[in-house]
Formats: structure tokens, C-alpha cells, sequence
């Protein structure tokens, strides 16, 4: 970004930048612990998760209030509006990638809670969610350096962790029917499963509004060659 002739204006700006990527950090930290749940059961990562989850949400508000207080002390336009926008956006994506952790905790202490034996379906699970957690790392990554080709990178890797869901899927609806015991732990997966993917597709959305903020083009939904065009 260039320097603008008010101190104050960079300031502010940089300020509603830096709050958006503490907020990614934080919802990453989310996520490994609800990754990590899902190796250990342990109940405490839940509560750790919830304790993120409060900071995640303060942060959300400051975000919302910086950008509203640049919007209406100093009217940004070009290049700085569509920052606003996009971390506007981002904020909304990543918020829900916190509710997505927690979602995916609880279900792991079910899961360990029925005792089933689907270890080799937690094993695939895990897969999923390290591929996820990159993603996240790396959409935050581009948020942080407001990288449009890094942006870009990650419109690949989601088609590849929903052909890992759709795998993932096939899979267990398989075992239910070889094994009618396992229904219920199989839901409980297939559950973790889906939060998971979207997390996945929240992390897609924040390379999107990225993309949006350094070229001034709206990707949503354009396709995956579309969106490896950089201008």
C-alpha cells in the first residue's frame, strides 16, 4: 500500500489490517486444537477453544469499528475501499472458521465418548483437517502480505480438500452399511467431516476477498483458471 499524506489515515488502516490478521492467528489456534481433539479426546480443548472463541469475537467488533470509523472520518476510495471490504469480509469468514473449530471439538468427545472402533476413519479425518489448516495458514499468510498470487494458489488446494470430503463421505456411508453399529460414530465423523470442508471453503473465501482487495476483481465465483489469472 502507498503512504497517503495523513499519518493518521496509514495508521488506521494499518491498524484494521493488523486486528484482522491477530483474528486469523487466533481462529488457527482454534483450529489445531479441534484437529488435535480429534487424536486425543481431551475434553480441556474444548474450553480452550471456547476461551479463543471470546477473543476472536472482541476482535471481530474492533475490526468493525476501526473500518467504520475510517469510513466516516476520512471517505476512502480506489484501493483503500476495497481493503475496508475485503477485511470487512474476512472478519465474517474467519469468525466462522472459529464456530466451525468448535463444532468440530465437540464432536470428537462424542466420538471418543461411544468408544466405536473407527480408527481408520479418524486417521482420513485428520488428513482432512491438516490439509485445511494449511489452507488457513496460507490464506492468512496472503491477508498478512496482501498477496494476490498466494490468494490464487489456494483455489487448487480447495478442490482438493472436497474431492478429500467426497472420499471421505463415500467411505463411511460404506462402512454404516457393512457395520449398522457404527452409525451413530460414523455421523459424529461424517459431522466433523463437513465442518472441516468448510472451513476449507471459509479460507477460500478469505484468498477471494485478498484477491478483491489487490486487483480490484471479484473472483467469488469465478472458476479455478479464472481465478489463477492476475493481472
Amino acid at each position: 500500500m502507498e503512504p497517503h499524506t495523513s499519518k493518521g489515515y496509514d495508521e488506521l488502516l494499518e491498524r484494521a489490517h493488523a486486528l484482522a490478521g491477530e483474528m486469523c492467528v487466533r481462529v488457527e489456534r482454534q483450529l489445531v486444537d479441534a484437529i488435535e481433539s480429534l487424536s486425543s479426546g481431551e475434553p480441556a480443548l474444548v474450553d480452550q477453544i471456547l476461551r479463543h472463541e471470546a477473543v476472536v469475537n472482541s476482535l471481530e467488533r474492533s475490526i468493525d469499528a476501526a473500518a467504520g470509523q475510517i469510513i466516516a472520518r476520512r471517505q476512502p476510495t480506489g484501493s483503500d475501499l476495497r481493503l475496508l471490504l475485503a477485511l470487512l469480509n474476512v472478519t465474517t469468514d474467519l469468525e466462522r472458521v472459529g464456530d466451525e473449530a468448535k463444532k468440530i471439538a465437540l464432536q470428537a468427545r462424542r466420538i471418543y465418548a461411544g468408544g466405536w472402533p473407527v480408527a481408520p476413519r479418524l486417521a482420513e479425518l485428520r488428513r482432512l483437517g491438516e490439509v485445511v489448516l494449511g489452507m488457513l495458514r496460507r490464506a492468512g499468510r496472503a491477508l498478512d502480505e496482501l498477496d494476490a498470487r498466494a490468494a490464487a494458489e489456494l483455489a487448487r488446494r480447495d478442490a482438493a480438500a472436497d474431492a478429500m470430503f467426497r472420499g471421505l463421505t463415500r467411505q463411511l456411508v460404506s462402512y454404516m452399511i457393512e457395520d449398522p453399529r457404527t452409525i451413530s460414530a460414523c455421523l459424529d465423523i461424517l459431522l466433523a467431516a463437513k465442518s472441516l470442508e468448510r472451513v476449507g471453503d471459509h479460507a477460500m473465501n478469505v484468498s477471494e476477498h485478498v484477491m478483491y482487495a489487490c486487483t480490484g476483481r471479484d473472483v467469488r465465483h469465478a472458476s479455478v483458471q479464472e481465478k489463477s489469472v492476475i493481472p
